[in-house]
């Protein structure tokens, strides 16, 4: 009679490299799945990659030191619209809420619904620059021809003159791009004409 001795030994090793390789593979998969959203609360936490930080009110105290903000605005190639700012830049003081407007409209004969994306460079003065209330935080659905006023109201926090890594940031810009909407509303064919 042959030992099984050796053979249960090896069966056991084998079952535990099975486990141990499963388990490596569900944490791979569930990393994959979270780091979407850890990415964001990075981001919006430290105001990496130009990431702004939203708020619901500007401070109550306004330095007198201010800082100039230009305005950026484009439209990817999918999405039909005129796009700008309505000012190219304001000098504002630091910890006083802003009120900037944005235009668009819709130049195709559909309705269309677009969503809009920002940052702010410098990069480093993300987590500085404060928005109160910003059209990027909905989908915006225009009817053909329809042209609107988009405002953004915001501010940049006084702690960014304290802050040696900013000491040079003499100005920020704020920048928005649109695309169409994943939802976005097309022609009863499923055709969208682009035309206008």
């Amino acid at each position: 009679m042959t030992d099984q001795k050796p053979i249960d030994k090896t069966k056991a090793q084998n079952r535990k490299i099975l486990f141990s390789c499963v388990f490596v593979v569900g944490a791979m998969v569930g990393l994959a799945y979270a780091s979407v959203p850890l990415y964001k609360l990075f981001c919006q936490v430290t105001g990496f990659g130009g990431t702004t930080q939203v708020a619901t009110e500007a401070p109550a105290e306004v330095s007198e030191k201010t800082i100039k903000v230009r305005f950026n605005a484009d439209v990817n190639s999918g999405l039909n619209w005129q796009f700008k700012p309505e000012q190219r830049e304001i000098t504002v003081r630091l910890g006083e809420d802003n009120l900037a407007y944005y235009m668009a409209e819709n130049m195709s004969v559909q309705p269309i619904t677009g969503q809009a994306v920002y940052n702010v460079t410098p990069l480093k003065a993300g987590q500085y620059f404060n928005k109160i209330a910003c059209f990027c935080f909905d989908e915006q659905t225009l009817e053909p021809g329809q042209r609107v006023d988009m405002p953004v109201s915001f501010y940049v926090d006084p702690a960014i003159a304290e802050d040696i890594n900013t000491q040079d940031v003499k100005t920020i810009t704020l920048s928005y791009t649109f695309f169409k909407a994943e939802a976005s509303v097309e022609a009863a064919d499923g055709n969208e004409d682009q035309g206008g």
